[in-house]
């Protein structure tokens, strides 16, 4: 984890998998992460908060560090 006086790294994210099957939940998680559609990606910051969702749906995602 970063410590506070840090800058956060960023990662890119990157949906690999289709959310169709998958409950409202994880949907929303992906949504919320400002995936859309199967290859689509995105660069977030490394924060607490979008290190948890990416855990919750990296079955369906790839991470990688990001620039």
């Amino acid at each position: 984890m970063t410590n506070a006086n840090e800058p956060a790294g960023k990662i890119e994210i990157t949906l690999v998998k289709s959310v169709i099957g998958y409950d409202r939940r994880v949907r929303e998680t992906v949504k919320s992460l400002g995936l859309g559609k199967l290859h689509s990606r995105t660069i977030q910051k490394s924060t607490p908060d979008i290190l948890g969702k990416v855990r919750k749906i990296a079955h369906l995602i790839t991470v990688k560090d990001a620039e």
